[in-house]
């Protein structure tokens, strides 16, 4: 910018998540993969994803691992594909939120600006003002809960994963909306557990609020 000083760009967030993935060998993606297979056991064959956070254009999150067991993801209304490759916003759906809950103010204003994307199920919040006080809830908890947020019939819990006090992302397990149970305590332990195991893949300290659902 001159003078001495620079503006950090995109490729600042390239460089990160590179050095990121080349310091986790073979093995912490295996247990990465293991833990999502656990999650799915534990929510009675939930579908589990990890999603990690994108700087690329704008704040958004996209699919980095999924435990889907059988399913081909059509009774999602989409297909891998769309899921793998797809960045998705951070305003709608469980992990979205949980992400979207631990970045900057400015960032979360920017976000809660753009559109409700095309597709949206009928539990996404539109009321800007309340998608702002989830975040606060979400920060409280720990955890998310999206009720037909990214698709119809379907439920959602979701916990942020974090290296040091950065969120690097959240894990999300997802079940039709008829037979989730209620109250969601059970789904809600085993999720935040997960993202607690996977932030230590990572090199992450968990946060002592994360701990109690290890039982620490």
């Amino acid at each position: 910018m001159g003078r001495g000083r620079y503006r950090l760009g995109p490729s600042t967030a390239r460089l990160a998540t590179r050095a990121l993935v080349n310091s986790m060998d073979s093995t912490d993606t295996e247990e990465l993969a293991a833990c999502l297979d656990r999650m799915r056991r534990d929510t009675d064959g939930g579908l589990a994803f990890l999603f990690g956070l994108s700087h690329f254009g704008r704040a958004q999150r996209q699919c980095i691992e999924m435990s889907v067991g059988t399913s081909d993801l059509s009774e999602l209304g989409a297909s891998t594909r769309d899921v793998l490759m797809v960045n998705s916003s951070l305003r709608v759906g469980a992990t979205g939120r949980a992400i979207l809950a631990h970045l900057p103010e400015p960032v979360q204003r920017k976000v809660i600006a753009e559109p409700v994307p095309r597709g949206a199920g009928p539990g996404v919040y539109r009321d800007r003002e309340e998608l702002m006080a989830s975040l606060a809830e979400i920060r409280a908890n720990g955890y998310a809960v999206g009720l037909q947020e990214c698709a119809p019939g379907w439920n959602s819990v979701a916990a942020p994963i974090f290296l040091d006090s950065a969120v690097l992302g959240a894990v999300v397990v997802l079940k039709p909306a008829e037979v989730i149970p209620a109250p969601l305590d059970r789904y809600i332990d085993v999720v935040k557990s997960a993202a607690v195991d996977m932030g230590r893949l990572v090199g992450a300290p968990a946060p002592e609020r994360y701990l109690a659902a290890k039982g620490a």
